[in-house]
């Protein structure tokens, strides 16, 4: 009779934003990404081919990452007009950062990452933007959205 193996936890992947250098769970974080014909996009998917790089779901870090030139930093590569273009229009359909952003508040229910990134596709859907909606999905827990 075989023995019963005990419960074991399962591995969650943990990724860095590039911007605020914070360490999240890899379903938290975007994925952008660096083709190998040399274009930067967003993976929607996660499996693209080409070097990859995460950001939070957070204006503020992809201002940031933009501003700072962090993901042409990763990438070592300078972003085209055209990718910048695409990543301008994601970055419009973020939600503001509440300066009050501070556990105590994500406790009391006032803003999680899930509540985020909830917002975030409530927009996106109100604009009519299916590939990002897609990238927004990828990046948060199966357990808390079972609906996407």
């Amino acid at each position: 009779m075989p023995k019963a193996q005990p419960n074991r936890v399962k591995h969650i992947p943990m990724r860095t934003c590039v911007s605020c250098r914070t360490s999240k769970p890899k379903r938290e974080l975007l994925r952008v990404v660096r083709t190998p014909d040399g274009h930067v996009q967003l993976d929607a998917t996660g499996k693209k081919a080409g070097r990859g790089a995460y950001l939070c779901a957070k204006l503020s870090c992809w201002e940031n990452a933009l501003k700072r030139k962090r993901l042409e930093g990763e990438f070592e590569v300078t972003i085209s007009a055209e990718d910048r273009a695409a990543l301008d229009a994601f970055i419009a359909t973020l939600p503001a950062d509440e300066p009050s952003s501070t556990p105590a508040a994500a406790a009391q229910g006032k803003e999680t990452p899930a509540t985020r990134v909830s917002a975030t596709k409530h927009k996106l859907r109100q604009a009519g933007i299916s590939i990002a909606s897609r990238v927004v999905s990828a990046a948060i827990p199966r357990f808390l959205f079972p609906c996407l």
